[in-house]
């Protein structure tokens, strides 16, 4: 196999980047300085070598412990969960939520191999029986997988865990959206959290 194709076959595997786009991006860094493309697979490197789950909540982190959970201005009372480490981004660049997360590291997914057991629940539950913690929020996406990873993660905490409120993040209509174009379900979930004005 040759090295454009080893590199294409590599950018292929990646999330969105398809053969045709993985041979444009493969093309595209020859055309670059070496130093440039030296910069880049050092830059992986480095990635692949500093970069691990924290050992409390599973963001990602070069610390033992991430930066959300050094941080002692964070409301210790409240617990978020989510699918990965990338969703905590999504969250925080809202400015409104102050409190702790915990990264599940995917969703249930049966069809895929995706158990409770590949997942961090067990350890989700350890820390919502923390004293401190008085609700879990439960952030999963709204798909199939999502869904079925939120009450799998409910029912666990539920039963394992006494005095914790477990909430979901509500669904609805997104700002500029038209009810016209949104589906039965996204009308229904809006309907059901509304709100007083």
């Amino acid at each position: 196999m040759s090295a454009i194709d080893a590199l294409a076959g590599e950018l292929a595997k990646l999330p969105g980047i398809g053969r045709k786009t993985a041979l444009r991006l493969t093309y595209h860094l020859l055309k670059q300085r070496p130093d440039q493309s030296r910069r880049l697979a050092e830059a992986l490197l480095t990635l692949a070598e500093r970069v691990r789950p924290c050992a409390v909540c599973f963001n990602l982190t070069e610390e033992e412990r991430c930066s959300v959970c050094r941080d002692p201005r964070r409301d210790r009372a409240l617990l978020c969960a989510v699918e990965e480490a990338s969703d905590i981004g999504a969250i925080e660049r809202t400015g409104e939520y102050r409190g702790l997360y915990h990264v599940l590291g995917g969703r249930l997914s049966p069809l895929d191999g995706v158990m409770p057991e590949d997942l961090t629940i067990e350890r989700l539950v350890a820390r919502a029986r923390e004293p401190e913690v008085r609700e879990v929020i439960v952030a999963t996406n709204p798909s199939l997988e999502g869904e079925a990873t939120a009450l799998y993660v409910q029912r666990q905490l539920a039963a394992q865990v006494a005095g914790v409120s477990v909430t979901r993040i509500a669904r609805g209509i997104p700002v500029g959206g038209d009810l016209e174009y949104a589906d039965g379900v996204t009308i229904a979930q809006a309907l059901l959290a509304r709100r007083e004005m």
